[in-house]
């Protein structure tokens, strides 16, 4: 095996025309797919782009599952592989998908003039899309007089209100997220009619491979992930962030470790309540990242295991590239 991964090496060094390659690495939470992502970095040459929608929030780590980095030059490496989108914004700040989908363009046009592999993985199904179906995002400025009114509503109410608006948004959108529900809803409002959604794919020799594992397997990782988040201080991490001025409402949106955290640190759950809740409420995420893989992401290869992964990709990197 060694012998073999230095014969990649080896002629990877020698080959230069990857202008057009981009490699996409997706699966559930907790299924390896840093991990694999970086084996095949360093491997194929190549850099990633990380598509999580914690991930581009600075003091952020343990909750979103940062892999450990290094910053050389002002620029982040793992495992002297270089990382992008990462702690590029200020967690008091909404990013949106529109200027993700901006940043990872010019990350992906970088690292191939720079003659390296763009790889963008993540377990951000909204975020992948955007970038391989090239979606055109509607221009619709602020409405604040809109968006106070909206504010006044739960999030049920407002999921229910878009889900009579446009059924097919509703399925793709974060029901908890009380910021991309009003954002959603502001959009739509503000248009005369509801149009499909237009997309430019990216004119790319893309290769995209998706992890399965095991539902039981996935769920035990889940649970041990957890435990050794919480090791790890991902409780202090939260309380950080709250000391820094991040609201609850906002802890709220970033999703299921900062939401339960954040109401235990309020009092309004115990720890143990705390615990049992998200070990099942990341387990509900988890089959939900699958079911829009599945759907949304099509010609997919998927896999189990590493081996798969290097054999897949040195077939399809070296035979468009010579």
């Amino acid at each position: 095996m060694t012998k073999f991964l230095n014969d990649l090496k080896i002629k990877n060094s020698k080959n230069k025309n990857f202008n057009s390659q981009l490699l996409v690495i997706f699966g559930p939470t907790t299924s390896g797919k840093s991990d694999l992502a970086i084996k095949l970095a360093k491997i194929f040459n190549g850099e990633i782009i990380s598509a999580d929608s914690r991930q581009v929030y600075k003091g952020m780590d343990i909750g979103s599952g940062k892999v450990p980095l290094k910053k050389i030059k002002g620029k982040l490496y793992s495992d002297e592989v270089r990382h992008h989108l990462i702690d590029v914004a200020n967690p008091q700040e909404y990013f949106s998908v529109v200027q993700y989908q901006k940043l990872a363009l010019k990350a992906i046009k970088d690292i191939q003039k720079r003659g390296k592999l763009p790889i963008l993985c993540g377990g951000t199904g909204l975020y992948i899309s955007s970038v391989i179906e090239g979606w055109q995002f509607p221009k619709v400025k602020p409405n604040l007089r809109l968006r106070k009114e909206l504010e006044n509503l739960t999030k049920e109410e407002l999921f229910l209100k878009l889900k009579k608006l446009d059924a097919r948004r509703a399925k793709t959108i974060d029901k908890n997220n009380k910021r991309r529900l009003i954002r959603a809803l502001e959009i739509l409002l503000q248009n005369k009619k509801i149009e499909p959604l237009k997309k430019n794919p990216l004119k790319m020799d893309i290769l995209i491979i998706g992890i399965k594992i095991d539902k039981e397997v996935l769920k035990q990782k889940i649970k041990k992930r957890l435990e050794k988040r919480l090791k790890e201080g991902m409780i202090e991490e939260v309380k950080k962030l709250k000391e820094q001025g991040v609201s609850s409402k906002r802890l709220e949106d970033f999703g299921l470790e900062y939401r339960y955290v954040n109401r235990y640190l309020e009092n309004k759950i115990n720890f143990k309540e705390m615990k049992e809740t998200l070990e099942k409420e990341i387990i509900k995420y988890a089959k939900r990242q699958m079911t829009w893989f599945t759907r949304q992401i099509k010609n997919v290869r998927w896999i189990t295991e590493t081996n798969q992964a290097i054999d897949l990709v040195r077939d399809w990197y070296y035979s468009t590239s010579l």
